[in-house]
């Protein structure tokens, strides 16, 4: 999915890395207080800075090795995991927006994967909307749902695989309405992302679970795990 370069017009190359760099400023700054107070977005999270760091250099790493397995598809785009739904739920929305704009920054310079000029436009459909869009999403959907395993790992699931495809469509957006490319890309590029939004939600939801079963406190969003009782029996909640 990654843009290179020449693949956008030159108002929508700088018109996305406007756009993109004001979103990568802001998630500085929120991440920088969100370590300092030790919580994601004040959603009753209680998780220490010195434990999610770490955290969020593996994350960094598992997404940039994930995404490094390409196939090439419609006008020199490609098909690949993204990584970004699972970095927001596990990070929250700015650390896992920061993330996603690191990983596609060293790929850009150091592997050609993806253009430079082309940079705002990846960082803003294939890690805006999936970290905070996904991170949202996440949110919305169980809030109202009781606070199950199932419900947890279900909505991680449902959110990979429907920001993989929205992730696509911005994508495609800026490579036809903004680019070169004939309109036919448009379904090829959805298509193709729809079938690896199937493999990115199993990821995503295999990552999460062994997370949830070995260190859930290094999660955000500690006000929707499962709820389980003293003998560490899930009840619903």
């Amino acid at each position: 999915m990654h843009v290179p370069d020449g693949v956008v017009y030159a108002s929508t190359a700088l018109g996305t890395w406007v756009l993109g760099g004001g979103v990568i400023a802001y998630s500085l700054k929120k991440s920088r207080e969100d370590l300092e107070k030790g919580s994601s977005d004040g959603a009753g999270e209680d998780v220490l800075a010195d434990r999610r760091i770490p955290v969020v250099g593996l994350t960094a790493a598992f997404i940039f090795a994930a995404q490094m397995v390409t196939v090439p598809i419609a006008g020199g785009t490609s098909a690949h995991l993204l990584g970004g739904a699972m970095a927001g739920i596990m990070l929250g929305p700015w650390i896992g927006t920061l993330v996603m704009a690191v990983v596609y920054l060293v790929q850009a310079i150091g592997f050609a994967d993806g253009g430079i000029t082309a940079y705002g436009a990846n960082v803003l459909g294939m890690g805006v909307v999936p970290a905070i869009g996904g991170y949202y999403f996440f949110r919305a959907v169980t809030v109202l749902l009781p606070r199950t395993r199932v419900v947890y790992l279900g909505t991680v699931a449902l959110t990979s695989f429907l920001t993989v495809g929205l992730a696509s469509a911005l994508i495609s957006c800026f490579i036809v309405f903004g680019g070169p490319l004939p309109l036919a890309t448009f379904p090829i590029m959805i298509g193709v992302h729809m079938l690896v939004g199937i493999l990115e939600a199993v990821i995503s939801t295999a990552v999460l679970a062994a997370v949830l079963n070995t260190r859930p406190d290094l999660l955000v969003n500690q006000d929707r795990l499962p709820v389980k009782n003293s003998g560490g029996e899930e009840v619903t909640a």
